[in-house]
């Protein structure tokens, strides 16, 4: 066990930026000691002390004190980071998807394994409180009958955060491995199976090109069950508006209803609706889910507790969405 966890940040865009810096920072037990990014001014743009700076990964991965790296360049990026950070015995908390194609993401929990080194996906729903408290709520729905999710927002070609500078490479398909479905669709199957305790094990997809003028689709419509028969639905897109509401969570019981309103993002906000039949609203905590999210991973790397969600589980849910994005069966 380690009192302090010493963390790197590979990839410093607006996400990590705008949420995983101030998140760790706000950490006890965890301290950012290493930036990584090809673009120097990324780097520059990050607003923490005392680290080191550096383009070059060989560099960054030898930083003194470093235990843990958190992985967030592009998706097609993250096999070579990964499997080198799993080389230099580093502990990986990936971005979601695992990787832009399904050999890619096989070969990195590969190298961690054989490594010894704890990966995980970061999946920052299954760390909302709203969603948090929604699973334990559960067991008082009755029998579930199905999932239901929104999880919509408005990215043209030429977006920009705030109008910062940004490199908008969700929308590269050479980047990316796809469009709004395998940036968004990934929470929705990860959440649905965090709620349920079970997977989703059979899905198909209706992709969309209709509203933004890119290689990739815009929007997508995702059906699928789990093996106890709870239908799942996922709609995404990057071709909502974002002052339309465009961001909602639902499961149906056969006592009850819970619905989760403008939780499936990167803040703490958003309400939780339980029905029985009349709506009861729901409290939750405050606490940030990327906070939470690198809490749990920071006392899994310390040996304080153990991470609960096993890689070889979010590399099936990710070969079962490209299946599905490609016309296939699983």
């Amino acid at each position: 066990m380690v009192s302090t966890v010493g963390w790197g940040i590979a990839g410093c865009g607006w996400v990590a930026r705008d949420h995983a810096l101030p998140a760790l920072l706000a950490v006890d037990g965890a301290r950012v000691v290493a930036l990584h990014d090809l673009d120097p001014a990324a780097i520059d743009r990050m607003p923490v002390e005392g680290a080191r700076r550096t383009t070059d990964l060989a560099e960054f991965l030898t930083t003194p004190g470093l235990d843990a790296v958190y992985v967030a360049v592009p998706n097609a990026g993250h096999r070579a980071l990964v499997e080198a950070a799993a080389a230099a015995g580093t502990a990986v908390l990936c971005e979601k998807p695992l990787a832009a194609d399904a050999g890619d993401a096989q070969a990195l929990v590969e190298a961690c394994a054989r490594a010894g080194v704890l990966l995980g996906t970061a999946y920052d729903q299954r760390w909302h409180p709203a969603h948090v408290r929604l699973r334990e709520m559960v067991p008082d729905l009755g029998t579930v009958t199905a999932v239901r999710i929104v999880y919509c927002c408005w990215l043209p070609g030429d977006w920009t955060p705030d109008g910062r500078p940004h490199d908008n490479w969700r929308v590269d398909p050479a980047r990316a491995g796809g469009g709004a479905a395998i940036d968004l669709a990934p929470h929705g199957l990860d959440l649905a199976g965090t709620l349920l305790g079970e997977d989703v094990t059979s899905l198909s997809a209706v992709l969309q090109t209709r509203v933004h003028d890119y290689g990739v689709d815009d929007g997508a419509l995702l059906t699928g069950t789990t093996d106890g028969g709870v239908l799942v639905s996922l709609h995404v897109a990057f071709n909502t508006p974002d002052a339309l509401p465009r961001r909602r969570l639902e499961v149906v019981g056969t006592r009850g209803m819970a619905v989760a309103v403008d939780t499936m993002g990167q803040t703490a906000g958003g309400s939780l609706t339980l029905y029985r039949p009349d709506p009861v609203d729901v409290p939750f905590a405050d606490t940030p889910p990327f906070r939470a999210q690198f809490a749990a991973f920071t006392d899994a790397v310390a040996g304080r507790t153990g991470w609960p969600y096993a890689p070889a589980r979010d590399l099936a849910l990710h070969r079962l969405l490209l299946t599905a994005l490609s016309g296939g069966s699983p």
